[in-house]
């Protein structure tokens, strides 16, 4: 095969009258003349002028919508408008044929409902190639991020004893058959004779086991798959998702807080800096598609305007009972426009941390201090009895991006919290062993990678920022 030379390189240091060979998808053939051939390198096609004199006309029919091309020719300086440069094509091979009556992705604009039907097709087309490309430079930003700020990378497992969230919606680990698990005396299932000798699931998080990372290393971080067995089938939920959670000893519920806002301002401006052209994009592609919307059912910022949002704002830091009482004096809640109650003791809902972040703040919010009894039983316990040391960071048009807090590292109320929630003690032996030898104050958060994404590119569903999804239900591809 040819040596090829990526699109991309093309666009950016053409170099004219040199014979190149470039290799990519058809994305058009406008008068059996013009292919806008693209390999995902970049957003921008290039495009390829073809002689239809040197050509056979059995080679030109094969060229359909999405037909897989090796080109070789000339790069030359181009006639039209659009772009700078071209190929002058001197020979085309054909390496995978379309055939376009039975290929189910079309030429025509598609729904992303469609495409969710066809993953295996849709990062061909331009939404999803400019999705994938900034996912990518993404979790290379996360990883930069925390190298340049001393933070060593944990995998943590993806099998596990415990539950981290005390929520029990978690994915079973097992050996046995369905109908031939072996029981005890009592009835129930003998888990003693399974393959790790208990119980086990998959992972809803990592944090435990970076608890134990950040008291020996320091700081550390966690970047893998986790598994939620949750019943619920929105545009924000997925039954597997990535998860970054950090972890930093010798902290506190402040330094957690600027640990977070420092983070994704980084991981935007890293965005921004690197996939500007696909952004651009994506920003283009909302404003048509609200064209002919009404105007409450419009995003409040176009996307470009909203990464920017919160690049310069510095986050408005407030605490749960101050945010219950800004909601509860607010127009929307007097007007009885809220959906879901507010009541301090109850969480918040996206409609309510929207309303803090574009109305009343118009910036980026953390809110902290959160009732005990709806949070995590590993968040410290405040002073107040009432509260812990918890905190969210909401962000516009998506609410809730982050979730975190100092965590418990005094031994008798750590235990009295498990007790609270229910869990075994036995289970969590080895994370009380963690504050019984060598605790220390220590923090964290976890970042939704998948919400992340869908905040930069402006994807409103979670299933369209994660290549082959997994929910309720769907298990395809």
């Amino acid at each position: 095969m040819k040596k090829r030379v990526e699109i991309a390189d093309v666009l950016l240091e053409p170099k004219l009258q040199e014979s190149v060979t470039v290799m990519g998808w058809v994305k058009a053939f406008r008068s059996n003349r013009f292919i806008a051939l693209n390999d995902g390198s970049t957003q921008n096609n290039l495009q390829v002028v073809v002689d239809f004199d040197n050509f056979d006309e059995s080679l030109l029919k094969r060229i359909q919508f999405h037909s897989c091309l090796s080109v070789t020719g000339t790069v030359v300086e181009s006639q039209g408008k659009e772009q700078a440069v071209e190929i002058m094509a001197e020979s085309i091979e054909v390496l995978g044929d379309v055939d376009p009556e039975a290929y189910p992705v079309k030429p025509a604009r598609q729904t992303l409902e469609f495409l969710r039907q066809k993953a295996h097709f849709r990062m061909r087309t331009n939404t999803f190639a400019a999705v994938f490309r900034i996912r990518h430079a993404l979790a290379f930003a996360i990883h930069k991020y925390f190298n340049e700020n001393r933070f060593y990378y944990l995998h943590t497992p993806i099998i596990t004893g415990s539950d981290a969230e005390g929520a029990g919606e978690m994915f079973h680990v097992t050996t046995f058959e369905p109908n031939e698990a072996p029981l005890t005396e009592e009835g129930a299932v003998d888990y003693k004779q399974d393959f790790f000798g208990g119980p086990t699931n998959l992972t809803v998080s990592g944090q435990l086991q970076a608890e134990a990372g950040a008291l020996s290393l320091g700081k550390v971080y966690t970047f893998g798959p986790t598994f939620r067995a949750e019943n619920s089938n929105t545009s924000r939920h997925l039954a597997e998702f990535w998860m970054i959670e950090p972890e930093i000893a010798f902290g506190d519920l402040e330094d957690d807080m600027d640990l977070a806002e420092d983070f994704v301002k980084y991981l935007i401006g890293y965005a921004m800096e690197h996939c500007m052209e696909d952004l651009e994009f994506l920003d283009k592609r909302i404003q048509n598609l609200e064209k002919n919307m009404k105007k409450e059912e419009r995003r409040p910022m176009g996307l470009l305007e909203t990464l920017r949002f919160v690049l310069d704002n510095d986050f408005e830091r407030i605490s749960y009972t101050e945010a219950v009482d800004l909601l509860r004096n607010s127009k929307p809640y007097k007007k009885k426009r809220f959906e879901f109650p507010v009541e301090w003791g109850l969480d918040l809902q996206a409609e309510h941390e929207r309303w803090l972040v574009e109305k009343k703040f118009q910036k980026p919010v953390v809110v902290y201090d959160y009732p005990k009894g709806i949070k995590a039983f590993y968040m410290r316990l405040n002073d107040d009895d009432k509260t812990v040391a918890a905190m969210d960071v909401l962000f516009p048009g998506i609410g809730e991006v982050i979730g975190g807090s100092q965590r418990e590292e005094r031994y008798d109320v750590l235990l009295e919290r498990i007790k609270e929630f229910e869990i075994p003690e036995e289970e969590l032996w080895w994370y009380l062993e963690l504050r019984q030898f060598g605790g220390a104050p220590h923090a964290g958060f976890g970042l939704g990678f998948e919400r992340m994404i869908q905040f930069v590119t402006g994807m409103k569903n979670i299933r369209d920022v994660i290549a082959f999804p997994r929910t309720r239900g769907n298990a395809d591809f």
